[in-house]
């Protein structure tokens, strides 16, 4: 990631729509910003929620709440809580997300 052309700013994730996302199962919740190429997201998935496909886009996440399980196309599982993040290339490692309990995160992108 190379991060150009982007002056200070601040944003009040408060007054950012939240866009809706179904899943397989439950649904996502994103409010997004885009500065430049880079896509800076806070997500929220409710509890049950099962991504309806398998992911290659390279992340940085950050766990803010809750519990966020992922899987690897290859079938390894990881399972995330406050404070953990994860992190990612484009066409990497494919994954998809899940949760029982619902998950609050941090997403650059």
């Amino acid at each position: 990631m190379k991060i150009v052309d982007i002056p200070f700013g601040v944003t009040d994730w408060s007054e950012i729509e939240r866009t809706e996302h179904k899943g397989d199962t439950g649904f996502a919740y994103w409010q997004t910003r885009n500065f430049g190429s880079l896509r800076v997201r806070k997500v929220e998935y409710t509890p049950g929620y099962l991504a309806d496909h398998w992911c290659s886009k390279g992340h940085i996440l950050l766990c803010l709440e809750g519990e966020l399980h992922t899987e690897l196309e290859d079938g390894r599982k990881f399972v995330l809580t406050p404070g953990m993040s994860y992190q990612v290339a484009d066409k990497a490692e494919p994954h998809r997300s899940s949760t029982t309990v619902g998950a609050k995160l941090f997403v650059v992108d």
